[in-house]
């Protein structure tokens, strides 16, 4: 295959890669950055987790690959990978950001100022009224409304910012409908605005798939709203993810005796924004400087970065591990030896399906 990058054969391999098992978003970004090019990531594999002490995972049969293709195409979407002009740029930061994303629809959108509307799926009517309302005085002012395309809060917000610019991220495959009663206003956003999907066609939305989609939700956004939520509810999730990232948390306050309120209020008294209205989310935001962004894909650019770890820097990162979650940082520390090694040693191990990756930047031993 050709390595020349943006070519079909670059592009192919870096879905083999992406699609491989073993192989998520941090694991992939380090690949890059130590390898190049994916089809040198893709062919340096096996000798990696026979260095870890497994087996190499299995990866991507590269038909599968030509038929995801074929299927994107015929939906009418395409690929936005990590390092494309269209990457949505503060996406691009977040440590674990989708190597690449399934859109259908105005990619120009993501180039605006963006703010994410999330809450309750059981919203009542007043908070749905809101919500639709903010969305339309947000759009108007020329910000994206970001949201999940879920039952009541979602929904409100994209309904209000279809006609100024909205973007669903979907937990599913970017052919599938979830909820079904929003089969129409999928298609609408689709048309109007912008469908994002990280997941391949054809996959039903799991569980573990949404937190996936609030990552993104919130990643995309240089701030996140929240209207009505309960305690440990997806919302509250994204608020927490938005947080994470340091971009800027917002919630709209509610009546003490509405259970839906509760997870609102809780923001409010832990820092977040209070929101009453479009320009207080506009004062919230305008701090933001884009500008100091660096551009999508400025991780994987320059030489390939070279780091041989010898078996006695494995034993020793090893040795420091255990089933309890440790940042990165702390192995480097302990260890003494530099970022690149143990980043090395982490990458071998993972392969080998002996490390787990935590949130946080924190790694683990393989508890199976």
């Amino acid at each position: 295959m050709s390595d020349a990058p943006g070519s079909s054969d670059d592009r192919i391999s870096k879905l083999c890669l992406i699609r491989s098992a073993n192989i998520g978003p941090v694991t992939y970004r380090h690949l890059l950055v130590r390898f190049g090019t994916a089809s040198a990531a893709l062919a340096a594999i096996p000798e990696l987790a026979a260095r870890g002490g497994g087996r190499a995972p299995q990866l991507a049969d590269i038909n599968d690959i030509r038929r995801e293709i074929a299927r994107v195409e015929k939906l009418g979407a395409h690929y936005l990978f990590m390092g494309d002009a269209a990457y949505p740029t503060l996406l691009a930061e977040l440590e674990n950001a989708p190597p690449v994303l399934i859109v259908r629809g105005n990619t120009d959108l993501l180039k605006r100022p963006a703010v994410a509307i999330v809450g309750a799926r059981n919203a009542s009517a007043a908070a749905c009224r809101f919500a639709r309302g903010l969305a339309q005085s947000l759009a108007g002012e020329g910000v994206t409304v970001v949201s999940g395309l879920a039952r009541g809060i979602d929904t409100a917000a994209h309904v209000g910012s279809l006609d100024g610019g909205t973007v669903a991220v979907i937990a599913s495959g970017i052919d599938i409908v979830f909820p079904p009663e929003n089969a129409e206003l999928q298609e609408a956003v689709a048309t109007r605005g912008l469908l994002i999907a990280e997941q391949p066609p054809g996959t039903e939305p799991r569980a573990r798939h949404f937190p996936y989609r609030n990552r993104i939700i919130a990643g995309i956004a240089a701030g996140t709203v929240v209207v009505e939520a309960a305690p440990k509810s997806g919302s509250l999730i994204t608020a927490r993810l938005a947080a994470e990232a340091g971009r800027e948390v917002m919630a709209v306050p509610g009546s003490p005796l509405d259970p839906r309120a509760q997870g609102c209020n809780g923001l409010i008294r832990e820092g977040a924004t209070l929101i009453q209205s479009a320009a207080d989310i506009m004062e919230a935001i305008r701090p933001i400087d884009l500008r100091a962004v660096r551009s999508p894909g400025q991780e994987f650019s320059g030489p390939p970065v070279s780091a041989d770890a010898g078996e006695n820097d494995r034993r020793l990162v090893t040795g420091l591990l255990g089933h309890t979650p440790v940042p990165v940082d702390e192995l480097i520390r302990q260890s003494g030896l530099t970022p690149a090694l143990v980043a090395t040693v982490l990458l071998e191990l993972e392969l080998a399906s002996r490390l787990e990756r935590h949130a946080g930047g924190r790694v683990s031993l393989s508890s199976s």
